[in-house]
């Protein structure tokens, strides 16, 4: 299928639920770099490159000069949070960036004020929600959200909406039949079913609205039926779940080395500590298990024990995260994994990763916020697997099984830029370089 993608004109507005540590280090960031106060590190749009054609080409243009993608300039921040403060009281109170950094950008960052959030006390009930919207069902939350949406649209000149979930993570919840079909869905929210999450609200309205989804948490949100019909009824772009930021990025990056190698692995004992708003949440076990799901999946999709039984057949693979709040959003991690090589003979693995969450994650938000936009102008509509580069829990149509594997994932991406751009895809077989020589003999 050839795509057309349309030129990235005019006005970006990013909407995200959710003002916290996250979004503000991300709204904060993009406002230091619009002023040259730093660089966007972890970025693939503005600092990644990618290689086009033969290796003796020698073309590796920026990402962002290949590709048509909104400039920074161009870009405008709205939200909602449960809290009131905006994004300057909100950054400083999250405690991540720097004071003297957070005064550079503080007249951008006062002028964004959250609007009031769809919130509900049983999806996160360490949360208590100050700034809530309050509606006769869900419904009318919707088409409330709806409302805020049209309306930043029209008062900040907007041409193109993205929308990014930066909110916490919800309690765990299955597909039950009210996430089936849109139909069943627009009654649920009629009648205000328990089990449609805020997150999904959110969603509903962006997608009703024309609005690109992504979604940063292990949240059901879009990876329901229902989400998915409706964004292929309006053609709208959607993709999701849960930002590959500390631990989980270092098991896809190590877990695929140790399979590609042939090495055993016996168990792998994950722990964190972190005191932002996020562990606070997770705090409470049914918050805890939606994550805990997510992060466990990572390492049976990599190692495919079922088909590696002498390998990972017997793999003990455990998950824990403690609220910690002297670390704030500096998140600590520890993994301890029991290899064995030749002969069956064990060796262990230990790391300590002392890793800031938002610094992190901030540049997946710009990322995802950037590429979404960019599916979205060349007429992709539906779940964006090529994004999963950027995800714990990658979303896939019914039926496939999710690529956990980072460098496979950073594959997939490039690739699916150069068939935007109609580049000659690159496989890494390299053996016509060789095949050319053989030939000139």
């Amino acid at each position: 299928m050839d795509y057309e993608v349309k030129p990235a004109e005019g006005r970006l507005g990013i909407l995200i639920p959710g003002l916290g540590a996250v979004a503000t280090t991300f709204i904060a960031g993009v406002e230091a770099v619009k002023k040259d106060l730093a660089k966007p590190v972890g970025s693939l749009t503005q600092m990644g490159r990618i290689r086009l054609g033969k290796r003796t080409e020698n073309r590796h243009p920026l990402i962002k000069d290949f590709v048509p993608l909104a400039e920074l300039s161009d870009i405008v921040f709205g939200g909602w949070d449960v809290y009131s403060d905006n994004v300057f009281e909100a950054a400083v109170n999250a405690r991540v960036l720097e004071p003297m950094l957070l005064h550079a950008v503080k007249p951008e960052l006062e002028r964004i004020v959250p609007m009031q959030a769809v919130f509900d006390k049983a999806y996160a009930r360490n949360l208590v929600g100050t700034n809530v919207k309050e509606g006769a069902d869900k419904m009318e939350l919707a088409e409330m959200l709806m409302e805020d949406i049209r309306n930043f649209k029209e008062i900040n000149n907007c041409d193109r909406l993205v929308m990014v979930w930066c909110g916490s993570t919800e309690i765990y919840i299955e597909h039950a039949e009210v996430h089936e079909t849109l139909a069943a869905f627009e009654e649920g929210l009629r009648q205000s079913d328990p089990r449609i999450a805020p997150s999904m609200i959110y969603a509903y309205a962006a997608l009703k609205m024309g609005v690109p989804f992504a979604n940063g948490a292990p949240n059901l949100t879009v990876d329901i039926p229902a989400m998915v019909e409706l964004a292929k009824e309006n053609g709208i772009a959607i993709s999701g779940k849960d930002f590959k930021t500390g631990q989980t990025l270092m098991k896809t990056i190590l877990a695929p080395g140790l399979h590609a190698r042939a090495l055993g692995v016996k168990g792998w004992f994950s722990s964190n500590i972190l005191g932002n708003r996020d562990g606070l949440v997770l705090d409470a076990p049914e918050n805890f298990k939606t994550k805990e799901v997510s992060k466990l999946s990572v390492l049976d999709e990599i190692f495919k024990p079922e088909s590696n039984p002498e390998l990972y057949g017997d793999m003990y693979h455990k998950v824990r995260i403690n609220y910690y709040p002297p670390h704030g959003d500096n998140k600590e991690s520890w993994d301890n994994i029991d290899i064995f090589g030749w002969l069956g003979y064990q060796m262990q693995i230990k790391i300590n990763f002392l890793c800031r969450d938002s610094i992190l994650a901030a540049p997946l938000v710009l990322d995802l916020a950037l590429f979404t936009d960019l599916a979205q102008r060349a007429g992709m509509s539906g779940i964006q697997e090529w994004l999963s580069f950027y995800y714990k829990s990658p979303q896939t149509a019914e039926g496939l099984a999710p690529e956990h594997d980072i460098f496979k994932q950073l594959m997939k991406l490039q690739n699916t830029l150069r068939h935007l751009m109609g580049e000659d895809l690159i496989t890494h077989l390299g053996l016509d370089y060789y095949q050319d020589l053989v030939d000139t003999l």
